[in-house]
């Protein structure tokens, strides 16, 4: 038979010193510590738990944290165009950048042009003048107070043309389309400050550089060079878009605005169009045709921004801004003797339409917010 040999409280010490353990046998409250080794253990799972639960949020906040203040260098323009051209970018987390991408980017949709709301209706110019009244949008307090009530309409009305008093006819015709004229403005001039803050700086994130090429795309800058960019992406006056859709609608009576939408009588080869009445069996171009209003301004706004015919006017806007002026109208015109065939007397039918009118006391008008009026529906 074995004799089971005593182990010494020394030993024992010892032997859980090698496990990593350790006891404190001298301590007088030594009978207490089973209590306390309770409490310990409890506070500590507690803790883990707390941890445990906490742990995604904070790899996902942190993953995320990551992402938006991965920067690229942009000292240099050369780096730049590396960084553009995505030479540069080490793709990581690319499922949460995907994600982020796609919610930052939703209020950068285009409007394409042949998009139509489903509630489009086409309103009588009776209906359209109570609607006016009842909103108190007039263009006298227009003139006076700078603010322009957020009607969006989407059609013109059939009986625009029957209007005998050209007064009331072009009253009627700016108030439809200055809404969507100071939309579409408000569009680029939020584009020209998201510009303006990256080219003054140093560094530039990945959703800056995706958003950069996005904009190359849309105005047609093909070697991707910022300041082409610059000088492309701004506004046309108010009251040289107010001149030239009158001048190509006759102020809204034409068959090609009230058809088909197109207030700036842009040709079109291939696609749908209309066909001018006066046009030759040999001709092959249309006028374009649009589903709603906005987006032929839209359409006129992306042709005097990117055509060639058009460099001067994009010069001589950038020399005003360049001078800190206010766009000038009337010598921006001087620049779209390209527009149409009769070159120099276009021009200067612009400008006695501009001069007439008093359309410059719009240049500077602003788009009410939607949420300040009460009357419903606005966009119709």
């Amino acid at each position: 038979m074995i004799k089971k040999k005593k182990l010494t409280l020394s030993q024992v010490k010892k032997f859980l010193l090698k496990k990593g353990l350790s006891i404190n046998y001298h301590d007088k409250n030594f009978l207490n510590s089973k209590f306390k080794s309770i409490y310990y253990t409890v506070f500590s799972s507690f803790v883990i738990i707390l941890f445990s639960t906490l742990l995604p949020f904070v790899v996902e906040v942190r993953e995320k944290s990551m992402l938006l203040s991965k920067e690229i260098n942009n000292n240099s323009k050369v780096n730049f165009k590396k960084v553009l051209n995505g030479d540069s970018i080490k793709n990581k987390s690319k499922t949460i950048e995907e994600a982020l991408d796609t919610k930052i980017f939703l209020e950068d949709l285009e409007f394409e042009f042949e998009d139509q709301p489903i509630d489009t209706v086409r309103l009588n110019a009776m209906t359209l003048e109570q609607l006016f009244q009842d909103t108190n949008y007039n263009l006298k307090d227009v003139r006076k107070t700078k603010l322009v009530k957020p009607i969006a309409l989407s059609l013109l009305p059939q009986e625009i043309k029957k209007i005998e008093n050209i007064k009331k006819r072009k009253n009627l015709f700016i108030k439809i389309i200055l809404p969507l004229i100071l939309e579409e403005s408000n569009v680029i001039k939020s584009d020209r400050r998201k510009l303006f803050n990256i080219l003054n700086k140093n560094k530039n994130s990945v959703v800056e550089k995706k958003w950069l090429n996005k904009k190359f795309k849309q105005y047609s800058v093909s070697n991707k060079d910022l300041s082409t960019l610059k000088i492309r992406m701004d506004i046309v006056p108010v009251s040289l878009v107010i001149a030239q859709a009158a001048k190509e609608t006759g102020w809204g009576t034409s068959r090609f605005a009230v058809e088909g939408n197109a207030l700036f009588g842009q040709w079109t080869w291939d696609g749908e169009g209309i066909k001018p009445a006066s046009a030759d069996n040999n001709d092959t171009h249309k006028v374009m045709r649009f589903k709603i209003l906005k987006a032929s301004i839209r359409a006129y706004q992306r042709n005097l921004n990117t055509h060639a015919s058009y460099k001067k006017f994009r010069l001589t806007r950038a020399e005003q801004r360049d001078r800190n002026e206010n766009l000038n109208s009337l010598v921006l015109s001087e620049h779209l003797e390209k527009y149409a065939e009769t070159g120099a007397e276009y021009v200067k039918i612009l400008n006695k339409i501009i001069k007439q009118n008093s359309l410059t006391d719009f240049d500077d008008a602003k788009l009410l917010p939607k949420s300040i009026v009460s009357f419903s529906p606005f966009i119709i």
